[in-house]
């Protein structure tokens, strides 16, 4: 599976941007798509997670109520739409697929198995 990530860039605190991820591989292959960040000095973590059927969601408590997590099912890509961003929302995001990702897994990074370039978030005044 060939993953693309793409609309990170710098924004204001409190502004908005949109993250997504274009998946090559046919529906069959994904079972969740999430999307983790990392910043310098820091591990890799969980920010949110859909199934691929059913669509339920998954969220890092740091940002429920501000980012939202969504299907494009024709195009194969997942969506990140981030708002009220704060200063410590600044990292690498990166979009992951599992194929076979069991729920005790879906917020930690070895329960992907494919994952996309980081696309760089900044939140800064």
């Amino acid at each position: 599976v060939q993953l693309q990530a793409y609309g990170g860039g710098l924004v204001q605190p409190g502004g908005s941007l949109r993250l997504s991820c274009a998946a090559s591989e046919r529906t069959f292959s994904l079972n969740a798509l999430g999307w983790f960040r990392q910043s310098p000095g820091k591990e890799r973590e969980f920010v949110a997670a859909i199934r691929w059927n059913g669509g339920s969601t998954y969220y890092e408590d740091s940002v429920k109520g501000r980012f939202t997590i969504s299907l494009d099912k024709a195009k194969n890509t997942v969506a990140l739409q981030m708002n009220s961003l704060k200063p410590e929302d600044t990292a690498a995001y990166y979009c992951a697929v599992g194929s076979r990702t069991i729920l005790s897994m879906i917020r930690n990074s070895a329960g992907y198995n494919y994952w996309g370039q980081g696309t760089q978030v900044t939140v800064s005044s």
